[in-house]
């Protein structure tokens, strides 16, 4: 059976902030008898964007990690609320707005934190991906209609399908040690919960400064084994990315036209090591 499934691709992601305004347009002063009762104008959002800065200037990314409802298929949520949320056979995960007025606890159950609390309605709210649209002929939540930038994409397919795409494109979960089964999948995700190393190559010529490109750069581990190598661009430039996190000492050698220079880096974090001169 076809479910459905949102696609992340956290490298489009600009914070525009319209997947957010598309929800509150949707659910703000609207009530979906069946679906969800009207979202409280502020105080929340039920799509959250994070942004997390890598690097040391000038050598410096930013991301933005959208975050919903992961409509998950093993939901924390879904086993404790007794039948006051339940997860529909096209994967949506709805919490009925009557059955679960007043179980403020149900917040804590879920690993993601998306669970919001209306106070004046006293009722535990979330995101429905629009279900009461989808219900009418919709072939997309109102968040992905108004991505400008393609960051968010919706999907109907079965799990052979689904499956055959998270490793076509490297799709991966937020959050993989709560082990949900979320329906919400990231591209680029190393973006926002890995690590970069990377630098500047440069040279004097005439007593001036001047950036190499074409360098070669290997990056070695604790142990000495290569981890990655690349070359520098035409700033001569240079990032290894996709790193753990406090994952310890790394040897950076720099070669060029039979020079060679080698720095060492810790990475705790994100880092640049500077301008490297060969």
């Amino acid at each position: 059976m076809k479910k459905f499934h949102l696609v992340v691709d956290v490298e489009k992601c600009e914070n525009c902030g319209n997947c957010f305004l598309a929800c509150k347009d949707e659910h703000v002063g609207n009530d979906w008898p069946g679906y969800a009762a009207p979202q409280p104008n502020q105080g929340q959002g039920w799509i959250t964007v994070s942004g997390k800065e890598r690097g040391q200037y000038p050598l410096i990314d930013v991301a933005y990690l959208p975050v919903p409802c992961m409509h998950c298929d093993d939901a924390p949520c879904v086993k404790a609320a007794h039948g006051a949320i339940y997860k529909r056979l096209d994967g949506i995960v709805i919490i009925d707005p009557v059955k679960a007025k007043g179980q403020k606890a149900l917040l804590a159950t879920c690993p993601y934190d998306v669970i919001r609390w209306n106070e004046e309605l006293d009722l535990p709210q979330k995101c429905t991906l629009c279900a009461h649209l989808l219900d009418t002929g919709w072939d997309k939540p109102r968040c992905v209609q108004s991505c400008p930038t393609g960051a968010l994409t919706f999907r109907s397919c079965d799990d052979y399908e689904m499956d055959k795409s998270v490793k076509e494109e490297n799709l991966e979960v937020f959050k993989p040690a709560a082990t949900t089964g979320p329906s919400v999948y990231y591209k680029n995700l190393r973006r926002y919960t890995r690590c970069f190393a990377g630098g500047s190559v440069a040279t004097h010529v005439d007593g001036k400064e001047e950036c190499v490109e074409g360098a070669k750069v290997g990056l070695l581990n604790g142990a000495g084994g290569k981890v990655a190598e690349t070359r520098t661009d035409a700033f001569g430039d240079f990032k290894f990315d996709d790193l753990a996190g406090n994952s310890g000492r790394y040897t950076v050698v720099v070669t060029h036209k039979n020079h060679e220079s080698v720095v060492f880096i810790d990475l705790a974090e994100s880092v640049n090591a500077g301008t490297i001169y060969v």
